[in-house]
């Protein structure tokens, strides 16, 4: 009975989360509103789309390495590490002279999320039981999803009163915060992990890297995740920094309005976060991933034929309930079909694979919008999280003899 009663967070996960959220405002601050900066700076559409395709890089490059990190020497120290050395990314943003030395900063801030994004999930199913992993993961990104309600609208509310370098200086206040708070924790006692840290070498590297390919190429649920992350992953980097340049130049909406409409984002993407990861316990990750993906898709049919603010808002909110149904179910999914001593390489491999497939997307886009009309990009990454569905319907199906054993064979 007393286990019943206590709470889905524990102390480490409660730290770990704070310094998540102060990190991530500042980066809803500054990525809800780069695009705009960047033009402002003088770039066009499709400069802006070969900034984020040449800074995704950086990930490709990193994510296998920042996972593998991550399993040998802890989570939280992989965490500490990337995230001191982003904090400079954050400076750049504030002295740019110009569109190409935000690409600097933009290469600079992205090893954190190499770092930072493996360690994330893996930490948090260390500190859950199974039993309620759904849960746990539905209220971490719950929680951490507040970032999107706090960051767009300070970001638009900044941005529009006293300048871009005003809100990127606020930005980094945060990140510099969140900074000290993981130092301070992969430092600590009573943050360490129960099991050793192990010496990195090239040789465990590779062992590790051959035995997640076994796993990827298998046949089984998790070769499965990878096909569907890859469609989700290359569609939505399509049209994922085109959002704001499209409701400001096609929807008219002021820099303020956008802030807001990405908060109202943020509001429904907690609510599916907590419903998401509630019901993964209750039905299945199949079930909740399938509705995401169709919740995702309705809300770009939305947003295209939209003429109104009304629908553009409407469009926002189908989206980001979408998402938020999406993050705790496929966490949750991956933590059951991989063991807990290769998580973090698991995560950064499918970020690293996924980050090749959609390195070119971003520039994609842009041409897209240039060359077609600025609807045909959000058009096609419709068309993709359909075809999604009846795969994560048919496939996300969990052998009953492997959801009890952790990493068991599927």
């Amino acid at each position: 009975m007393k286990n019943k009663r206590l709470p889905l967070l524990n102390d480490n996960l409660r730290w770990f989360m704070l310094a998540m959220i102060l990190a991530n405002i500042a980066g809803q601050m500054a990525y809800s509103m780069m695009s705009l900066y960047l033009i402002s700076l003088g770039a066009s559409v499709g400069q802006v789309g070969m900034v984020y395709t040449l800074a995704s890089l950086i990930p490709i490059v990193l994510q296998i390495f920042g996972g593998w990190l991550s399993d040998t020497i802890g989570r939280l120290r992989a965490i500490a590490i990337g995230s001191a050395i982003s904090v400079f990314g954050y400076l750049f943003f504030i002295i740019s002279p110009s569109w190409q030395w935000v690409l600097l900063g933009l290469s600079v801030e992205y090893i954190s999320s190499s770092f930072v994004g493996p360690s994330f999930s893996a930490y948090i199913a260390e500190q859950s039981d199974e039993a309620n992993r759904g849960k746990v993961y539905g209220l971490s990104s719950g929680i951490y999803m507040v970032v999107t309600v706090i960051g767009p609208a300070l970001a638009g509310f900044l941005a529009y009163r006293y300048g871009f370098h005003s809100m990127l200086s606020a930005a980094f206040g945060f990140y510099l915060t969140a900074t000290i708070v993981r130092v301070w924790m992969a430092r600590a006692e009573r943050f360490s992990a129960s099991h050793k840290s192990g010496i990195p070498t090239l040789k465990g590297l590779t062992t590790q890297l051959r035995s997640i390919l076994v796993l990827l190429t298998a046949g089984g649920v998790l070769t499965w995740i990878w096909i569907t992350d890859a469609i989700g992953d290359t569609s939505f980097s399509l049209t994922g920094d085109l959002f704001p340049i499209y409701l400001s130049q096609i929807g008219h909406l002021t820099v303020e309005q956008i802030g807001l409409l990405g908060s109202a984002w943020g509001i429904a993407s907690i609510g599916g976060s907590f419903l998401g990861g509630w019901l993964t316990d209750k039905r299945s990750e199949r079930t909740m991933l399938a509705g995401g993906f169709l919740l995702i898709a309705l809300s770009l049919g939305v947003m295209m034929l939209a003429r109104s603010q009304a629908l553009f808002l409407i469009s926002r909110l189908l989206n980001g309930f979408g998402e938020g149904i999406l993050m705790p179910s496929y966490n949750s999914l991956i933590s059951k079909v991989v063991p807990e001593e290769k998580r973090g390489l698991a995560f950064g491999f499918l970020g690293t694979s996924l980050g090749i497939l959609s390195l070119p997307m971003p520039w994609i886009g842009a041409q897209l919008w240039e060359g077609f009309t600025p609807q045909m990009p959000f058009w096609i990454t419709a068309a993709f999280c359909l075809a999604t569905v009846p795969i994560a319907w048919y496939k996300f199906v969990l052998p009953k003899s492997a959801v009890k054993a952790e990493g068991g064979e599927v």
